[in-house]
């Protein structure tokens, strides 16, 4: 009986030493191991997410965990270009979205731009004119294409087709802008902002926008000034109380995918694994070296939506062999391993790169990227962040259509000067589009203080397309004057971007994820759409179940 008692004892100890061990242990991560101070203590101090897991898989993207692969072609190189020859390089995890932007997604932007900033106000006019798709892309000189021209865009039948006639640039803004939406709700959500606040900025009762950056430097300033009444129920005492990036509630930017980063995920080599290698090397985003379904379900059947041959875009009528002639909706095909939809075929998409028919994997072969111009944010004479009120800023492209470089409410950016490239080696200056491109200012042998003048350097240069020239006059009228010279020797310049995988307009050859062509930023097409991408912020997997590092499974 006794030593029945002494077990009951040491059983409740052992008990009541694992709940203390279990409240030490959940109330460590609110106490510092650097100072011992407690965080988030009532009384002030340092604020901190200490419950933050993982970043928020946000709407309608998929996780595309990052790894090694060999980017490059995979096939012989029939066009002799030798421009993707292959190259080991290791992304880091991001997310994708699901299908590219269809004509639906792109009219909820179109919509909220003429609602916020109405193109009846002179102030406002090139903001939502600037953002539409070109429908004139559909038009042939010897085609009968006008329905497209006149319905693509916005009848409801092709609501969940990828949206096209949209330029580089229009892209890159749709992203932005989806970003702050995106931020937007989720600050609503966690009842940073009121569930009004978004309505009333589209009904015209509060003047300005929300912008994700304007918020995190200088959070007073958004919807014009007037975000105190429109807190949400975090709001203490009257008192605003604002999220900050070690909230962990803002999500990282909307933004299109780097070449590396489509190619990566368009391979989808996850399938593929064995061990720590991968069975070979795909030549189509699917198993196998045909574009038809092997597989008993659906034999037979195309894979992707693309061109079969001459005046084949579709197949026979009743017995289709892709199931569309323009463009399919999305997801009529199957998705490949890491879930994404027609990473070939549909529609060709932009991604971020600037192209160069050089891939320098010698300098990086980690996340490798070629675009980069480094910003900062703007300072003002009070010592705080520049906020665009009314100045908006235009930019007139080359082919003439005036686009808005900001919204209003947004920070002012500007290049990264001496302040922060002084002494640095991993970078020396803002613009680092053509950095070790081939071009003469890429070797050791140039002189960059030599007394030649600006246009004996640009009779060097490697990649001068032509500029045409577009001046707007004092009556706003637009006046175009082509570029005549004899002396140009490239169709590249730093305005010419990368667009990967095949469309409906094109033949199988197209469909190697390791192709690439390239376009200018400012042109559209009716083959060319886009899908977005973001950034993972944390542990590259989202597995739970991998043995952790440096311990061994039990």
């Amino acid at each position: 009986m006794k030593k029945q008692f002494i077990k009951v004892v040491l059983s409740c100890a052992i008990v009541a030493g694992g709940f203390s061990s279990c409240k030490n242990s959940s109330s460590s991560k609110n106490v510092s191991r650097a100072t011992g101070w407690n965080i988030n203590a009532k009384e002030g101090g340092f604020q901190y997410n200490s419950d933050f897991k993982e970043q928020e898989t946000a709407p309608g993207l998929t996780f595309v965990e990052g790894g090694t692969f060999t980017r490059g072609q995979v096939q012989d190189d029939v066009m002799h270009e030798w421009n993707n020859t292959p190259t080991s390089q290791h992304v880091q995890s991001f997310y994708m979205d699901e299908t590219e932007v269809t004509n639906v997604m792109y009219l909820e932007y179109l919509d909220y731009l003429k609602s916020v900033y109405p193109p009846e106000d002179p102030k406002y006019v090139h903001i939502y004119t600037g953002a539409l798709p070109d429908t004139l892309v559909w038009r042939n000189r010897l085609g009968f294409n006008e329905t497209m021209t006149n319905n693509y865009l916005r009848h409801p039948a092709y609501a969940e087709y990828p949206v096209v006639g949209v330029s580089w640039i229009q892209a890159t803004q749709f992203a932005e802008w989806r970003t702050d939406r995106v931020n937007e709700v989720m600050l609503e959500r966690e009842g940073y902002l009121s569930e009004e606040a978004k309505y009333k900025v589209i009904n015209g009762e509060a003047e300005g926008g929300f912008s994700t950056e304007a918020y995190l430097n200088r959070p007073e300033s958004v919807y014009n000034g007037q975000i105190d009444s429109l807190q949400g129920k975090m709001k203490k005492d009257s008192v605003s109380v604002f999220a900050k990036r070690s909230s962990g509630i803002i999500l990282p930017e909307y933004r299109l995918p780097t070449e590396t980063e489509w190619e990566y995920a368009a391979q989808a080599q996850i399938g593929s694994r064995e061990y720590n290698n991968y069975r070979g090397r795909k030549k189509y985003p699917w198993e196998g070296d045909y574009t038809r379904n092997g597989q008993r379900v659906g034999r037979g059947d195309q894979l992707a939506n693309f061109k079969q041959g001459k005046g084949d875009y579709g197949g026979i009528a009743g017995w289709s062999d892709d199931g569309a002639d323009i463009t399919a909706e999305v997801k009529s095909y199957k998705p490949n391993d890491f879930g994404l939809y027609d990473m070939a075929g549909n529609v060709a998409e932009w991604v971020a790169d600037v192209y160069r028919p050089i891939v320098d994997d010698e300098v990086s072969d980690f996340n490798y990227y070629r675009g980069n111009v480094y910003m900062k944010t703007a300072i003002g004479k009070d010592g705080k962040v520049n906020v665009i009120r009314d100045s908006i800023v235009y930019d007139t492209l080359p082919n003439g259509k005036i686009v808005a470089v900001n919204l209003p409410g947004e920070i002012k950016m500007v290049p990264v000067d001496e302040q922060e490239t002084f002494l640095r080696t991993n970078f020396s200056s803002s613009d680092n589009r053509g950095y070790r491109d081939g071009e003469p200012g890429s070797t050791r042998f140039y002189d960059r203080f030599s007394d030649d003048d600006e246009d004996e350097k640009n009779k060097k240069k490697m990649y001068d397309s032509p500029v045409s020239k577009v001046q707007v006059d004092s009556t706003g009228n637009i006046i175009r004057a082509y570029d005549k010279s004899n002396n140009r020797t490239s169709l590249i310049n730093d305005e010419v971007r990368v667009f990967k995988g095949g469309s409906w307009r094109d033949r199988a050859y197209w469909l190697d994820p390791a192709q690439r062509r390239y376009l200018p930023q400012y042109m559209a097409t009716d083959y060319i759409g886009f899908r977005c991408a973001m950034s993972r912020v944390g542990s590259k997997s989202k597995t739970k179940n991998k043995t952790p590092r440096g311990k061994k499974a039990k």
